[in-house]
């Protein structure tokens, strides 16, 4: 029987090619796009699960109060791991793990070399497999190293290199390091992801220096017994903790002459490592992956449900509106004796076939598709990764639902046609077709609430990566450098002699923070910028008050400082040059402001823009240099700078970057998603124009002999394309009544999230809304048109 019912599936669908192909490629993108999801969803909730001993590591996090803010932070000092692991019972081993950057040699080639430093007990406690070397002693000796597979090839060409040396650059020269171990790739679902380990060395007065406490810039993990009670644990490390650095933070506040009030109240935790890829509530770094927002997954979830759920609408649309062309053969089937039953059956078999094929040509699109989709999502996946069992579990749980829900409905339906009716032309789908109708306005709702926030989230980006920053990141390269001597002038000079270079000027890397006084017992927390004298000039940040450091004012670089406007918002002043700072880090050394910069956002337009104080130094003594380069010498330019480069740092590699590229970086996330919600909002728009398509189609179809009879009595061409037209732009134009209230949440919701954020208004709904529209009415007119101007005698000649 069930043979029988797949031969006249099979015969069906090749009979009604047009639409079983919109119904499969429909099935089958929206099967596609849930594979990829489910891919990227398993891959995020499986991070850091391989390790053993995993359910029992745990990361020591802070929870700093300060000011009635909480700041979480994974980056703990050199205390945290001995101290607790020797007076708290429950914790058996410590592990301290941090990222730091130095240079490689190999022969005359110097490179950038990134390494993590770590306790000789690393490979103890995670599960990171070794291809050769001893878990135990591997990073025993204070001058070994442990090389990954790919780091051992790249650097030997080989992973049989036991014993041999590498030169990592210590200090100011280059030490050899014993290559003890190779071990294997990190997973691609590890927050670990080091190429280089080398024991992390401390010496015995940094054990003892209890302000070490309050040096922060590794990460510490903990492995409990297994019998420990982590609520315990926690309250015992914040006792030990409060008891042994109480002393020291009461001489710290007094040498700094700092109020309490002013000093963050720390608390410790324990977060548990399976839990931190997905933990968007704790900061990571200095060696960990960043963290991914579980909201991610629900997101993509939520898309691959949506066009799932479209692609199964156009299944049930297309079906129900093409039976009428099956009522014969269901009328002789129920003649000769078929029961409601076996029509069920052979209508869910051909719905299973059909989702069969779907489901065979979703693997290939997968496959096909899963490059362009690890770009998109920051991710190499695999469809290896479909081989587990639970995965494909529910892979089948997911065909089985599909099949489901696309042949249910339209198998009752059609199971119900009476035989009397079809069997004698009498037959028409009875009402108004409400579910439908509904349907069609459900996937439009979908449709428009993707393409809406895609145009939001374009917008927003377009915003961010456009806005005016307070300073000119055009054609500004920033090159870093670690130099000695004079190094730093020579390199200066030598880029003044090159026509293509407009300006040169230099600053300290990185971001520096400090503490200072003004008044009597104000305490502010600024950025501390070194510059040379003529930086705001290369990067054209205006001198709002006072003046500019001058050349012909030697003392500006001892005692004198320039602060932007939040600093002077901040301080309270109304009259800021020649005002007095007070370092309290610093010996109670004072400094005078002779300056106010415009505030510029150094960093993303994410995070607000806090006090700045610049002081003048010497070129030699900075470690990035801003050059203004003229926009029609690029390639010519960036050729001598890195030749100038070579001369002057012979034993330091070439580090440059655009500055305008490295602050549209910073807003990478928002790209990602850009690209993700455009794909998910055309991918919507095609199956649902697609499913609109058929309808027309069938529409027309259905329709013929009364469009003929109209042209027969006069009706023009115009009149029967809006006559076919006008209902399907109705339920496109509810659609988008519906979707407005949602999307206008979901898009002030987003927006929310931004500091810097365009105005919610009537254009960032209305353009989108349009553009359907016109898609929708091209859609139907393409098929509609072709029905209203064919010859009404081929339509009625058989009446």
């Amino acid at each position: 029987m069930w043979k029988h019912y797949l031969k006249t599936a099979w015969r069906h669908l090749k009979r009604s090619k047009v639409f079983s192909f919109i119904n499969i490629i429909g099935l089958s993108v929206g099967l596609t796009c849930s594979m990829l999801i489910l891919l990227f969803v398993k891959d995020e909730l499986s991070f850091d699960k391989f390790h053993k001993k995993g359910q029992h590591i745990f990361r020591v996090v802070t929870d700093d109060i300060s000011k009635g803010e909480n700041q979480k932070s994974s980056i703990t000092g050199l205390m945290e791991g001995p101290a607790f692991s020797q007076h708290i019972p429950g914790i058996k081993a410590f592990v301290r793990y941090f990222e730091d950057d130095t240079e490689v040699k190999n022969g005359s080639e110097v490179q950038s070399f990134t390494l993590f430093k770590t306790d000789s007990n690393f490979f103890s406690v995670f599960s990171f497999p070794l291809i050769a070397g001893n878990t135990a002693s591997c990073l025993k000796e204070p001058y070994s190293i442990v090389l990954s597979k790919d780091e051992a090839i790249r650097q030997f060409g080989s992973t049989d290199i036991i014993g041999k040396t590498l030169l990592l650059k210590s200090d100011t020269f280059f030490r050899p390091y014993t290559v003890t171990a190779v071990a294997q790739n990190c997973p691609k679902n590890s927050s670990f992801r080091f190429n280089a380990l080398i024991p992390l060395k401390t010496s015995a007065a940094d054990q003892t220096n209890k302000e070490n406490w309050f040096d922060s810039y590794l990460n510490t993990f903990v492995l409990l017994d297994e019998h420990a009670n982590v609520g315990q644990v926690v309250k015992k490390m914040q006792l030990f903790f409060e008891k042994d650095a109480a002393p020291v933070l009461h001489t710290l506040l007094k040498k700094y002459g700092l109020p309490e009030s002013d000093i963050s109240s720390t608390q410790y935790d324990l977060q548990p490592l399976k839990t931190m890829h997905l933990d968007k509530g704790v900061s990571s770094g200095n060696g960990i992956t960043q963290t991914s927002s579980p909201l991610y997954s629900y997101i993509l979830s939520c898309i691959a449900l949506f066009i799932l759920l479209i692609a199964c609408i156009n299944f049930i649309n297309l079906t129900v509106a093409r039976s009428i062309k099956r009522a014969k053969e269901i009328g002789i089937r129920k003649v000769v004796g078929s029961s409601k039953k076996q029509l069920n059956h052979q209508f869910m078999g051909e719905s299973a076939l059909l989702c069969l094929i779907a489901f065979i040509l979703a693997l290939i699109f997968t496959e096909l598709l899963l490059p362009l989709f690890n770009t998109l999502a920051n991710k190499s996946l695999s469809l290896s990764y479909l081989l587990d069992r639970k995965l494909i579990c529910e892979l089948f749980v997911l065909f089985a639902i599909t099949s489901f829900i696309a042949g249910f409905y339209p198998a009752i339906v059609l199971a119900r046609f009476e035989p009397t009716k079809t069997l004698y032309n009498r037959f028409q789908l009875q009402g108004k077709n409400y579910l439908q109708k509904s349907l069609v306005v459900v996937q439009f709702v979908l449709a428009c609430f993707l393409v809406v926030l895609t145009f939001v989230l374009y917008q927003q980006f377009n915003f961010l990566t456009r806005a005016d920053l307070g300073y000119n990141d055009n054609n500004l390269v920033a090159v870093y450098y670690q130099g000695s001597g004079n190094q730093g002038r020579h390199f200066k000079s030598l880029l003044k002699n090159n026509a293509g270079i407009m300006a040169v000027g230099a600053r300290n890397d990185g971001n520096h923070y400090s503490i200072c006084k003004v008044g009597a017992d104000k305490v502010i927390k600024y950025r501390n910028d070194r510059i040379t004298q003529n930086f705001f000039a290369v990067i054209q940040v205006p001198v709002m008050r006072g003046r500019n450091f001058s050349l012909s004012s030697p003392t500006d670089s001892v005692d004198k400082v320039i602060i932007n406007e939040a600093f002077v918002k901040e301080a309270g002043w109304v009259d800021p040059v020649g005002q007095t700072i007070t370092f309290n880090t610093d010996s109670n050394r004072q400094v005078q402001v002779i300056g106010v910069v415009k505030n510029y956002h150094y960093g993303s337009l994410n995070d607000p823009i806090d006090p700045q104080m610049f002081q003048w130094t010497s070129i030699n003594d900075l470690s990035a240099f801003y050059i203004k380069i003229k926009p029609d010498h690029i390639n010519s330019t960036m050729d001598y700078i890195k030749q100038a480069y070579g001369q002057s740092f012979p034993l330091s590699p070439f580090s440059y970057g655009f500055v305008q590229q490295s602050n549209k970086m910073q807003y990478s996330d928002i790209a990602k998603w850009r690209q993700i919600l455009l794909f998910g909002g055309l991918i919507t728009i095609l199956i649902s124009f697609m499913g609109l398509f058929g309808l027309s189609v069938l529409a027309s179809e259905r329709r013929k002999k009364e469009i003929g009879i109209r042209k027969v009595y006069g009706a023009s061409v115009r009149s029967i394309i809006q006559l076919l037209t006008t209902d399907y732009l109705k339920l496109v134009v509810i659609a988008m009544v519906i979707a407005t209230p949602v999307t206008i949440l979901a898009a002030s919701k987003f927006l929310q999230t931004m500091l810097y954020r365009i105005p919610l208004s009537w254009q960032l709904f209305i353009i989108p809304d349009i553009m359907v529209i016109l898609l929708a009415f091209l859609t139907v007119y393409i098929q509609t048109r072709q029905s209203a101007i064919t010859n009404p005698v081929k339509s009625l000649k058989d009446e």
